[in-house]
């Protein structure tokens, strides 16, 4: 009790407090800006915190790495731009949301869900990191394709139209993710001679065509022959704060979601975009009217935030108990306590446990501060939406520019943006949707190279795979799901036509 007390004692410093402010905000704006992601901003900060002490030091880059991901959130309910990976599933509901008029409203949501997800996920942190940390280490090649499989299969549901359509967007996504070198023999496979696609197409082309661009082509399309003064958002902005008696409403869902995003994020290399697509599948489960999700529901986008702000917690807990980063981020931080002169790993809470303890309890403060400097900008943030289209859609081309080429100067990544922005237009326009195509390609290389090298283990006995506990349970679940699906859409199906006949 007396070390928790010290590191109380430390966290309240004003010093510490006011560094755990700064790189909250540092992060809200870099997880705002699409291309900008939460491994970039703590090492924008990096360099700061040398010669702090540890706490002072941590507390910044926790805050920045709290901050980008709640931040993402903002272009992907106002603008329908993921700004990070995470965030896809955000656009969801929350993007038709800010369409219908409830833009306020969804940015509340977001904000709220986003900070339960957080402190719950801090809490487990706190108290379970240990066990939590032995689960995740059990992960092998083989439970890491069993888990993507789990995910390939969600990709059926995530589409708001038949389960064919979204099984067929996320064919494409798995065939697109073949493209670069071989991960075990290195042969080059589908780059057309281009340099820059030997090691497969980057993920932020792909989301910010798929989901930015091509929502601009279908504003332009919608509105073509409309004059500049009519060419402007028509609906009533709704009152800018979080809804809390909705939110008590869906509190089985946040329960069920930060739990998924917990678990998920513990698990090194999977990330908040997996832990965000089956939170918000399972969330549709649970709900009493799953046919409103895609259209703008407030509990998908509960689902969605909470979950992935909750898997920033379950992230820290390989990375202060292990010494594994459970992602690029955290690999990062990780990097950045080191150089604060502490040794992550199993030893870390016998040696020095009032920094362990510390570092909890500033992950928990960031939180607190995320919530409290998202609250205070909301009422800015909607005001986006009083930008007339004419004038909004340039500026919204410009930063998926200035996004996608900032990273590598590269320009055949702009053209490969817009190839997939003409993809998503199509998509779109026949039902298929985007979300499948980039879960596909975010979990078609998981699942590759784990097979591949799964194989390799167990020398091509494919049983392996369905025999170890962790995988053979996801692969059980994955079948499950497959049965869940296909008696839904009979059942629907069944009713529309009987309602047909009547």
């Amino acid at each position: 009790m007396s070390v928790f007390l010290d590191a109380i004692g430390m966290i309240t410093d004003l010093r510490v407090i006011l560094g755990i402010f700064g790189g909250t905000l540092l992060g809200l704006v870099m997880g705002a800006l699409p291309g900008l992601t939460a491994a970039m901003a703590i090492a924008l900060l990096i360099p700061l915190t040398f010669g702090m002490g540890p706490i002072l030091g941590m507390g910044m880059l926790l805050g920045a790495f709290c901050g980008s991901i709640a931040g993402g959130a903002v272009p992907a309910i106002l603008l329908n731009i993921p700004g990070t990976p995470s965030s896809v599933a955000t656009t969801l509901d929350g993007f038709p949301m800010a369409r219908n008029g409830q833009a306020g409203q969804a940015l509340g949501i977001s904000i709220a869900a986003s900070f339960i997800g957080g402190v719950i996920g801090a809490i487990f942190l706190i108290f379970l990191a240990p066990p939590i940390a032995r689960f995740a280490l059990a992960f092998g090649p083989a439970e890491f394709f069993a888990l993507s499989i789990f995910g390939i299969v969600i990709i059926a549901s995530v589409s708001s139209g038949s389960m064919i359509r979204g099984i067929v967007a996320g064919l494409l996504g798995l065939a697109l993710a073949t493209v670069g070198a071989d991960p075990m023999t290195g042969a080059l496979r589908f780059t057309g001679g281009q340099p820059a696609l030997i090691t497969g197409i980057d993920l932020l082309p792909a989301l910010i065509g798929l989901f930015a661009v091509s929502q601009v082509m279908k504003d332009i399309a919608d509105r073509s022959g409309i004059s500049p003064s009519e060419f402007e958002t028509p609906q009533e902005i709704t009152a800018a704060r979080p809804p809390w008696g909705l939110l008590g409403r869906a509190w089985k869902i946040i329960s069920t979601s930060t739990v998924i995003g917990v678990i998920v994020g513990a698990i090194p290399g999977a990330g908040g975009s997996i832990s965000s697509f089956m939170s918000y599948d399972q969330a549709r489960r649970m709900s009493r009217a799953p046919e409103k999700f895609g259209t703008g529901h407030y509990e998908g986008l509960v689902a969605s935030e909470s979950s992935n702000n909750a898997t920033a917690g379950g992230a820290l807990i390989p990375m202060l108990t292990l010494g594994v980063p459970g992602e690029v981020a955290t690999a990062v931080l990780m990097g950045g306590l080191t150089i604060q002169g502490v040794r992550p790993g199993p030893g870390l809470f016998e040696q020095q446990a009032v920094i362990f303890y510390g570092i909890l309890l500033a992950f928990l403060l960031a939180n607190v501060v995320m919530f409290l400097a998202q609250l205070v900008g909301i009422r800015l943030f909607v005001r986006i939406l009083k930008v007339p289209l004419h004038l909004l859609i340039p500026l919204i081309l410009l930063f998926c520019v200035i996004g996608v080429y900032g990273i590598n100067g590269s320009v055949f990544e702009l053209w490969l943006m817009l190839a997939f922005g003409i993809l998503g237009y199509f998509l779109n326009r026949f039902g298929f949707g985007t979300a499948p195509v980039i879960l596909g390609l975010i979990l078609g290389g998981v699942a590759e190279s784990n097979l591949r090298r799964g194989l390799l283990i167990f020398d091509g006995d494919l049983v392996a795979f369905a025999t170890r506990p962790i995988s053979a349970t996801l692969l059980i679940l994955a079948m499950a799901f497959v049965g869940m699906i296909t008696v839904s859409n009979f059942k629907r199906n069944k009713k529309m036509l009987l309602y047909e006949d009547e």
